[in-house]
């Protein structure tokens, strides 16, 4: 990877990979960290990497050192510590309803339906970002469209 292909790579995905991050994350700045450091070790190792196979690399990235700060205890993540029920009849902004649906979510299958319904990566994408199967990431997805519907209920109901 050149310099001008990492310069088409900051353009192309870092509003994608900042839109991860900040639905794992919950804080905006602490995205932006995160989406920095992915870029960082992209120009460190920029000689070893395959143009092709970057955005899916910065991904990775995001996800393993969100991992890692979550294990480490470094970032306080605001979410963990909202344990509301279900929503309130009187909310009908669906964003916010579904917001709340993805906080409900454990995180592997909170990342792999953002990165399939928000990113639209294949599932074979996915598997390689998350260290996974293409057939662990199907049952993930499965899992957690399930039980966003259950969140969720009808949408008659809701609205």
């Amino acid at each position: 990877m050149n310099k001008k292909e990492y310069y088409i790579a900051v353009n192309e995905f870092s509003d994608g990979l900042y839109r991860f991050a900040l639905k794992l994350i919950k804080d905006e700045s602490s995205a932006q960290d995160l989406v920095q450091d992915a870029y960082e070790k992209v120009w460190i190792k920029r000689e070893s990497i395959e143009t092709q196979k970057v955005k899916s690399y910065l991904f990775r990235i995001v996800y393993k050192k969100f991992l890692d700060d979550k294990k480490r205890n470094k970032v306080i993540y605001f979410e963990e510590y909202l344990h509301e029920p279900f929503i309130d009849q009187e909310t009908s902004d669906l964003k916010v309803i579904l917001n709340k649906a993805l906080s409900t979510l454990p995180l592997i299958q909170k990342s792999a339906i953002l990165l399939r319904d928000y990113e639209g990566y294949s599932y074979d994408e996915i598997g390689e970002i998350l260290e996974l199967s293409a057939s662990q990431v199907k049952v993930y997805i499965y899992r957690a469209r399930k039980q966003l519907q259950q969140y969720i209920g009808k949408l008659e109901s809701v609205i």
